[in-house]
């Protein structure tokens, strides 16, 4: 079992930037960030794939969040950042850190889940 604990949300103005940490209890394939907004489905926003062959992984990004949000990772210490800028109200929502052992980008594809921290973007 792999347990994820994050950290970082907040509330923040419309234009802020805020900066999401998730630390994983052992290391796995893939880390990324979902986000589930009130009255809608959890969405996919970031992944970093861990990379033997070069010192940062392979990442993909939800349209939304492309040019704004950059994912990141340390892999010595099993941690994935989530650096947002440009926040907009939209981005407003639950941001959940999980692990798996795919590069997939659906929800079903990640084993593990943390908890989640909430993002609040004022207009």
């Amino acid at each position: 079992q792999v347990r994820l604990v994050e950290s970082g949300g907040g509330l923040v103005q419309a234009g802020g930037s805020l900066r999401l940490s998730c630390v994983a209890s052992t290391s796995t394939y893939a880390m990324g960030w979902f986000r589930q907004a009130p009255g809608k489905d959890r969405e996919f926003v970031s992944r970093i794939t861990r990379s033997i062959t070069r010192s940062d992984g392979v990442t993909a990004y939800a349209d939304s969040v492309k040019g704004r949000f950059t994912i990141s990772a340390e892999n010595a210490k099993n941690t994935v950042y989530l650096q947002m800028n440009n926040l907009r109200p939209e981005d407003t929502a639950v941001y959940y850190c999980a692990a798996g052992w795919t590069a997939a980008v659906i929800s079903t594809s990640f084993n593990y889940w943390g908890q989640g921290t909430q993002v609040t973007v004022s207009s």
